[in-house]
């Protein structure tokens, strides 16, 4: 549901501050039309213009509900969307999910280890949520732990997915730190990027369910390629984007680290899966899909098959199923 109408925005009472992010306040609220069950609210500003919200992000948004017919158990629900002028210069966008009370850092942090298993059916569920939205031409773009809401069944949920189209526009923001840890090379070097920028982000989460920590903890863009070529090595020169400003030079001549060295309970698939994510070239990493059919995932291959099948069909939506990485971004 969309709504502008005042009095339908009182259906929901904020009880407290979950978060601060870099696109606005996150909210736990009891919906007062649902029997007083938790939802959470995220608001966002947006700078006005002479329309009012821009339609582009309506259109982005709508695609997005369209989604929800399918409940992916994979993917957290968005249950409400309103809008309105707050001021003369600003819109104001509320987003209202389900609620979950704990991400996947937070789910790291009260876990004393995590055995084999666990880290396998955790990259399931994570690929088969990402599969799911790269199948309908949304990109998450900003995967991290912060991100995945893990329920307390166990349940993985991919969340603030799809809205960076949404948040591109000027928005007003109070001053944050956005992390560089998960981020593709292609998106720190500001290059054209598109589906496998989650694929570098899925194989950086992976590494952590290991190591419990992360393994790119970069303090600026150049450091944070700096930490990642000592890992896998500087790319040849060829491999470089010729549409970005920062030289192959910049960088000295680094050789790949074996992955087994710096996260010694890989076995020979993980780390075979490992280093097919962790990959410089876009075009030669591995795809959500292709990486829920990789021998690691051997004893689930059929049920992942079934589960991750579902998409928008033509009919139903204009974002129809395509797991091309054409370009989405600058």
């Amino acid at each position: 549901m969309m709504s502008s109408d005042p009095e339908q925005a009182r259906c929901y009472k904020e009880v407290s501050v979950i978060g601060n992010g870099a696109y606005g306040t996150v909210y736990k609220a009891i919906d007062l039309k649902n029997e007083g069950q938790f939802v959470a609210m995220k608001n966002i500003r947006i700078q006005n213009s002479e329309e009012g919200i821009p339609m582009s992000a309506i259109r982005e948004i709508s695609s997005l509900r369209q989604l929800e017919k399918y409940e992916h158990p994979n993917i957290v629900r968005l249950l409400d969307v309103q809008f309105g002028n707050t001021s003369s210069e600003e819109v104001g966008l509320t987003l209202v999910f389900e609620y979950i009370d704990q991400d996947l850092a937070t789910f790291l942090e009260r876990s004393s280890s995590l055995g084999s298993e666990k880290i396998r059916d955790l990259m399931q569920q994570l690929l088969t949520g990402v599969d799911f939205l790269h199948s309908n031409r949304i990109v998450h773009r900003d995967l991290k732990p912060q991100n995945i809401l893990i329920t307390r069944g166990g349940r993985l949920k991919l969340a603030d997915f799809g809205l960076a189209r949404v948040y591109g526009f000027q928005m007003i923001l109070t001053s944050v730190v956005v992390t560089l840890w998960y981020r593709a090379p292609e998106v720190i070097l500001q290059a054209r990027y598109a589906t496998p920028v989650d694929s570098w982000s899925v194989g950086c989460i992976f590494g952590e369910l290991f190591i419990r920590r992360p393994m790119f903890c970069g303090q600026s863009d150049i450091d944070q390629l700096m930490k990642i070529f000592e890992v896998v090595g500087l790319p040849a020169k060829s491999e470089w984007p010729d549409t970005v400003s920062l030289p192959w030079t910049s960088f000295k001549a680094l050789s790949p680290q074996p992955l087994d060295r710096i996260i010694t309970d890989l076995d020979p698939q993980a780390k075979d899966l490992l280093e097919k994510f962790l990959v410089f070239n876009p075009h030669q990493r591995i795809c959500a899909y292709d990486a829920l059919n990789h021998p690691y995932f051997k004893d689930d291959l059929d049920s992942l098959r079934t589960s991750s099948s579902l998409s928008v069909s033509e009919s139903d939506s204009s974002i129809t199923d395509s797991r091309s990485d054409t370009p989405v971004s600058k």
